[in-house]
């Protein structure tokens, strides 16, 4: 008889593990489609949670947020980023959906720089430029150290070798997220080096406030706290010049509707983006407390306001996604899905003197913050 009472409590212990590694995120991920190793590296799917029920869901292959659950104006619960249901998806299906960039958010020209008079050969992966670190950069490699502080705080960091994509030095990064009791999420990026590199991380979330990715962003109610913003060629490569947004389509400093220009292609900076696709020069001279940007839905309510120390913020409208990407829930992703807010220095600072440096020298700490802060305008 106790044999038998011990193998039922057996049996009753694996089927409640079973149960409970099948338990969904509020969001409706499960956490076992996000346990693997990649690389020898073990990934996984962590949960941040406040008081006020929202939620974020970050895996730490590339340290990305999967899901962000926040409120919309009726108080349901709506996920408002792009991204995919599963680790094979983000493994089989290149994308920068939610990842902490790494080393060299956006672009550098001909992926090439010179530094201490030594010109560094990076690997091209777009118009013969080197984007968002090289063709394997840091969202497609693992954090490797996971520390969930509380539960609603974790660290992630990697050990990026000397080399790396090219890149110099052995650098230490860690990004910190925090949601916070406000409903905001905190990101923190740093890194350290043993050797002068350059550094410019950010977070490359797809923001979609309506909940529902089939709804284009373009009904997007967008303010950017800018004056001026750094034009770009035919190959997305800024030119060294600083424009001023008056009288532009570029002009978002009163409050607009995104879809209002971004169809003017006579714009020739409109037509070589194939929509918004530039970096603004923020008005907020590093100043985390200043507004950055504002992006509202009419739809949900749900509005994201972005703080940052960071001299840049990249605008990206989903302009390349085209229907051939099935993300979370098994939503096709359309052209304009979704909107990009990426803190960051300015793309092609290496090669550009007159801009704020990217340079990392031993002994020194890169910080870089990113809030995205969530409320309802009802």
């Amino acid at each position: 008889m106790k044999k038998l009472l011990f193998g039922w409590a057996v049996l009753l212990l694996i089927l409640s593990s079973c149960q409970k590694q099948e338990e969904k995120t509020a969001s409706g991920l499960q956490k076992s489609k996000f346990q693997s190793v990649i690389n020898g590296d073990s990934v996984n799917l962590y949960v941040l949670k406040n008081a006020s029920g929202m939620e974020v869901c970050i895996t730490n292959f590339g340290g990305r947020i999967v899901s962000i659950l926040v409120p919309d104006k009726a108080g349901k619960m709506q996920d408002v980023v792009l991204g995919f249901d599963s680790i094979s998806d983000y493994v089989k299906v290149p994308s920068d959906f939610g990842a902490s960039i790494g080393r060299y958010a956006n672009r550098i020209n001909k992926a090439r720089f010179v530094l201490d008079g030594d010109t560094i050969h990076l690997i091209p992966n777009n118009f013969g430029h080197c984007l968002h670190g090289g063709p394997k950069g840091w969202q497609y490699q693992v954090y490797q150290k996971v520390n969930q502080l509380n539960d609603s705080t974790i660290e992630m960091t990697r050990f990026s070798p000397d080399g790396d994509q090219n890149f110099p030095g052995n650098v230490t990064a860690k990004v910190t997220f925090k949601l916070t009791h406000d409903n905001a999420i905190d990101i923190n990026f740093e890194a350290t080096t043993d050797k002068k590199t350059v550094i410019n991380m950010c977070n490359h979330s797809y923001f979609n406030l309506s909940g529902n990715p089939t709804n284009p962003i373009t009904d997007n109610t967008v303010y950017i706290n800018a004056d001026g913003y750094t034009p770009i060629d035919s190959t997305f490569m800024t030119t060294g010049a600083i424009d001023s947004v008056k009288d532009t389509p570029m002009d978002f400093r009163t409050p607009k509707v995104i879809g209002t220009d971004i169809n003017k292609y006579n714009f020739v900076q409109l037509k070589n983006a194939n929509g918004y696709d530039q970096n603004w020069v923020l008005n907020t001279k590093g100043d985390i407390n200043k507004l950055a940007a504002k992006v509202t839905s009419p739809i949900s309510g749900i509005s994201v306001e972005v703080y940052t120390n960071e001299p840049g913020i990249q605008v990206y409208t989903g302009n390349f996604l085209n229907g051939t990407v099935k993300g979370k829930r098994g939503i096709v992703y359309k052209q304009r899905s979704g909107i990009c807010l990426e803190t960051q220095h300015y793309p092609d600072s290496p090669n550009k003197p007159q801009w704020p440096s990217t340079i990392l020298e031993p002994g020194k700490v890169y910080k870089s913050t990113c809030i995205y802060k969530f409320s309802v305008e009802k």
